[in-house]
């Protein structure tokens, strides 16, 4: 069956599969959509009318209408033709033309680049190119800033950021200095982007304000030279760290705290997840990040808390039962946290004890709230990390929840109901832990509906992560239970910051209005980060408060002051310029297209929480009615029939399209509460690189391969497939694919032909076969894996039914249960602009 993934880790599936028929839509969404905060006009009901019955006979697995792509005559314009036609771009770089370039959807078929879509380059000179942050770190939905909100308004884009500010970096300037040197003003740090009157005066990028050179700043310790401010680091490099002075601290900076708070009932027993948790922080116990005063602890619960006594002068742990749940107390203060350098022997004795000391429990109750309420006073005087583990429904004490799920509503026209907590309990005890500089990771390992929705609160207020293993058991799902291990070695070791805040601050004009992400916002503009990881992504959302006609670049700029592991309090600072425009032209050929839809995702699970899943899937299809209508009748003049888009924005309904078919908003389809929340808790967390994967998955035939367009990198040919569009129509059963999507458990690759029939199906080794067409594969995939900017793992799908169903579902250009083809969404698009 289907796993579902962490917060990040990408996920590489290998597929043979034969081609499936689909069920047709059923048109079922009827209501209006209100507008998105966009000033999206109201439109006439979505998905009213059931697509033109079908001409052709093929299968109708979501093959094109081979009648429905219309072969106009009329030829595309070509470039000077095009710049003519556009009024205002003259002088506008060729990229930027090509941006604009009208593209018919209707008509091409293929729309894909041949590699993974990039970033857009923003239309900067060479030296601020150069400088500029990396995408994969911060961008935003548009590389050319429109002037005025009027501006934006016409162009019906949404206007916001995306950051992945903790990712982890192959190279980052680390800064000392006594002086750090920031605008008067505005506090903004300095960088690229700022300039240089002379050598004692700079003027602020986002304000304008003229500071002074400190004296220290005279020197750079890079060339070890006087004199050249503009030279130093941290005006040389868009993304650096500083480590910071006592100015930046309100207490000494914490040590790395872990305490694990784990489920021992009946349920959570018989799963098994607990021998793999006690194995794999055994085996990683001296990689987590820490340092000499790294300190760990334990909780187990049932309908009772368990602590555990690790002081270092005891031969072995001891067992402390607090059974009265409804006023918790913490038995012992001085040896429930310790040392692990110090107790690191009965630390291990109590992981290779442990799984057998609740082996025959018959005790089905979970006392969830009380366990967190334990964990938070033992953590309250020192912040850190608390990691839970839990299995089915808290029934006990503070927080017991009661099942909300009827699976007969779950096809349901009428919506979806109980997206939001039951309860403001965990969002409390969130803040509580958030004010304590205490994250909540949840680990949620249960095949029983367990109210997510509820159980979620705890980690979103409090910068947590949350994992989530629909069907893990030791014996019925060992695949999954193998993911759950990988995941948990990710997550014992990957890097952490702790006690954090992060600031966004741009340019004078522009203003945040709505942010997007695990985080408690403190003011408004600071989050706080109890803990922040290197797989969390977020987003905010902008508009326009002042025109920015004096201006011709607008900056941005995110700094995230935090403690590291070792004890160290660091700012790492990134900053983001983009140019200002004034033509609506270049408004379009500057849209970010990916950086739109992961942005339009994030507000469409707030829409669908706080109003319904239908208005939320209705304004997804008025953003790209409004956008494609606006480039319409105020860009392209060109008289041609057709479904005309901006090339920049050719992707745009295709992407739209598949966000409606995710777990998220999907209607019509039997997805389970828990599912479909954890689905939501994704887009609202994760990166964009790895939103898009979830979202449109890369597709690539592999035993056809071939060197033509490989890259030649370290004495290594990598071969460089085609992309496919996610259509059946591009499988054949002999063939052998490769889908790069995000959301499948691990398993082996292996070469198609040389599959044994019996093989473990479980491992995660790549066969070492010397045959061409292995080694080609092994180089594409290391190279795959090396080119994310998170930790990744690798999956075999067989030709059976479960495999197929999960396959089939990332086909998002076919008909599935109750939603259009692509061909069919187009014409739907195209009926709804001409209202």
């Amino acid at each position: 069956g289907q796993a579902v993934i962490n917060l990040v880790p990408s996920t590489l599936m290998f597929v043979t599969l034969f081609l499936e028929s689909s069920i047709p839509p059923s048109a079922d969404m009827t209501k209006q959509a209100p507008p998105f905060g966009y000033g999206y006009p109201s439109m006439q009901p979505a998905y009213q009318q059931r697509p033109s019955p079908r001409t052709d006979s093929s299968p109708s697995h979501g093959r094109y209408n081979q009648t429905g792509y219309q072969h106009l005559s009329q030829p595309f314009p070509n470039m000077s033709q095009l710049s003519a036609a556009l009024g205002g771009l003259s002088g506008v770089p060729e990229l930027e033309v090509e941006a604009l370039r009208p593209v018919n959807l209707l008509q091409e078929r293929n729309l894909l680049p041949h590699r993974p879509l990039d970033a857009p380059e923003p239309n900067l000179n060479a030296d601020l190119k150069k400088a500029n942050c990396s995408p994969d770190t911060f961008r935003c939905t548009l590389t050319n800033i429109p002037q005025t909100q009027a501006l934006l308004n016409k162009a019906r884009l949404p206007l916001g950021l995306l950051l992945h500010p903790f990712r982890d970096l192959a190279q980052l300037p680390v800064i000392t200095s006594s002086t750090i040197v920031r605008c008067r003003s505005c506090r903004t740090y300095i960088n690229p982007f700022v300039s240089f009157l002379d050598q004692r005066r700079w003027k602020c990028s986002l304000c304008y304000r003229v500071n002074d050179v400190p004296d220290e700043f005279m020197y750079n310790p890079v060339t070890r030279s006087y004199g050249e401010p503009h030279k130093r680091p941290e005006v040389q490099n868009s993304t650096v760290e500083f480590i910071a002075s006592s100015d930046y601290m309100l207490r000494p900076p914490q040590p790395a705290v872990y305490l694990f708070v784990l489920d021992v009932s009946h349920n959570a027993v018989d799963a098994g997840y607990l021998d793999v948790f006690c194995q794999t922080l055994l085996e990683n116990l001296d990689k987590m990040p820490g340092d000499t005063r790294t300190r760990v602890g334990f909780i187990t619960f049932n309908s009772t808390i368990h602590f555990y006594n690790l002081h270092e002068s005891l031969s072995q742990p001891q067992m402390l039962v607090v059974s009265d749940i409804d006023d918790i107390f913490i038995p012992t203060h001085d040896s429930l946290l310790v040392n692990l350098k110090e107790s690191r022997a009965l630390v291990r004795v109590l992981l290779t004890s442990l799984p057998g000391m609740f082996s025959q429990t018959r005790e089905t109750h979970s006392a969830l709230g009380p366990a967190l309420q334990a964990a938070y006073k033992l953590m309250s005087s020192t912040g850190g990390r608390v990691s839970v583990f839990q299995t089915q429904l808290p029934t006990l004490g503070a927080g017991l929840l009661q099942s909300r799920e009827d699976p007969n509503q779950r096809s349901s026209t009428k919506g979806v109901q109980h997206l939001g907590p039951a309860t403001d309990f965990y969002k409390k005890l969130a803040l509580d832990c958030s004010g304590q500089q205490i994250g909540v990771d949840l680990f949620l390992l249960s095949s029983q509906y367990s109210d997510l929705a509820s159980l979620a609160c705890v980690s979103k207020y409090s910068a947590g992560s949350i994992f989530y293993y629909p069907s893990l058991h030791h014996v019925h799902n060992p695949a999954q239970l193998d993911k759950f291990q990988k995941d948990l070695e990710r997550y014992l070791t990957r890097k952490i910051g702790f006690e954090a805040v992060m600031r966004i601050r741009c340019t004078k004009g522009l203003s945040i209005h709505t942010f997007h992400g695990n985080f408690f916002v403190r003011s408004t503009d600071l989050l706080s980060l109890a803990n922040v990881n290197p797989d969390s992504g977020f987003a905010v959302q902008m508009s326009i408060e002042e025109s920015m006609a004096d201006t011709s670049l607008a900056c941005f700029q995110a700094a995230l002051l935090y403690t590291s592991s070792k004890g160290k309090r660091r700012i790492r600072v990134h900053t983001l310029c983009l140019p200002v425009v004034s033509q609506l032209s270049d408004v379009y050929a500057g849209a970010d297209v990916q950086a739109i839809t992961c942005l339009l995702a994030n507000m469409a699970i707030d829409r669908s929480i706080s109003s319904s899943l239908s208005d939320a899937r209705d304004a997804l299809v008025n953003a790209v009615v409004d956008s494609l209508s606006a480039y319409k009748n105020t860009v392209s003049n060109l008289q041609q029939s057709g479904l005309i888009a901006p090339a920049a924005l050719c992707l745009f309904p295709l992407y739209v399209l598949a966000l409606l078919k995710q777990k998220a908003l999907r209607t019509g389809t039997s997805t389970k509460l828990d599912e479909r929340v954890f689905a939501m808790c994704e887009f609202k967390s994760q990166p964009l690189q790895q939103i898009m994967r979830t979202v449109h998955p890369d597709l690539y035939r592999l035993d056809t391969i071939s060197d033509e367009g490989a890259l030649h990198l370290n004495d290594c040919i990598v071969p460089q497939p085609h992309l496919l569009h996610l259509t059946a129509e591009k499988l054949t059963r002999e063939g052998a694919f490769l889908m790069d999507c995000g959301s499948v458990s691990p398993a082996m690759l292996c070469q198609l032909t040389e599959v044994p029939e019996k093989m473990n199906l479980v491992s995660t080794q790549i066969p070492e076969l010397e045959t061409p067409l292995s080694e080609r594969l092994r180089a594409l995939l290391a190279w795959l894996q090396d080119s994310r900017t998170f930790s990744s793992t690798l999956h075999v799908l067989k030709d059976d039914a479960s495999a197929k169903t999960s396959f089939f579902q990332h086909l998002v250009e076919d008909r599935s249960e109750s939603a259009f083809s692509y061909y069919e969404f187009l014409l739907h698009i195209q009926q709804q602009m001409t209202k």
